[in-house]
């Protein structure tokens, strides 16, 4: 239950999901947002209002401002007279948002160095500690959602509200493909070995090493992602 708590904390934050909203909107949007970020929904699936209205017990109306709300996020792709269909990612895309990604991490890592407390370093070491723990039992998701909380913790310790708003402004696209690289064999493992290297150098507050393996970890990740998967079949 925590968990899934979390998860839902996290799609909330990022998706700016105000208290005015329905919850129906809410419930439907984060519903269909976890499905294609773990990967239950795919690229160019489509998205039946019908059923979705169905399945929360609401009207067609809030389903369909649900999914406005993700196209505005990249995740949904509405076009005249066809249903909304889970977006594809051309690999050109993707490499895109990894190099812009690569740079501001590796900012991020070097910020954190210069602002972090013992008792954060602490914190890090508790919340990489249950990485660990759901990476030995090969729960794909769990490490995930742990990663995305890590790295929400490191950009609140960073401190930088531009750096945290141009990530965020990315940031559902990146789960989408971030899930897709965990979910590749071996790399739970290769990942929790970078997690690692990279909490090391923070608690030893070395910037430079802590950007440099940041930079490393996120050219590694976009080498796992099966491009394939991201891309529809249309």
């Amino acid at each position: 239950m925590e968990q899934a708590e979390g998860r839902t904390a996290e799609l909330v934050r990022l998706l700016q999901i105000e208290e005015r909203r329905e919850p129906a909107v809410a419930h439907v949007a984060i519903w269909v947002a976890r499905g294609i970020v773990e990967g239950r929904l795919k690229p160019g699936q489509d998205l039946n209002s019908v059923d979705l209205a169905r399945r929360f017990e609401s009207s067609r109306t809030p389903v369909r401002e649900a999914l406005m709300l993700l196209e505005s996020e990249g995740l949904v792709e509405i076009k005249a007279r066809r249903r909304p269909r889970v977006a594809s990612f051309t690999p050109e895309r993707v490499r895109e948002i990894y190099l812009v990604r690569r740079h501001l991490l590796a900012l991020m890592g070097s910020l954190v160095t210069e602002h972090i407390t013992d008792q954060e370093i602490e914190d890090l070491r508790d919340r990489l500690s249950r990485m660990q723990e759901a990476a030995e039992a090969g729960d794909v998701d769990g490490y995930f959602w742990g990663h995305v909380d890590l790295q929400s913790r490191l950009l609140t310790i960073a401190g930088n509200d531009t750096l945290t708003k141009i990530l965020d402004s990315l940031a559902l696209r990146t789960l989408v493909f971030r899930h897709a690289s965990l979910a590749r064999p071996g790399r739970l493992t290769a990942s929790v070995a970078d997690q690692v290297r990279i909490f090391e150098a923070i608690a030893s507050r070395d910037g430079e090493l802590a950007a440099l393996l940041l930079s490393r970890a996120t050219d590694a990740a976009l080498k796992a992602i099966d491009l394939s998967v991201l891309t529809s079949s249309d």
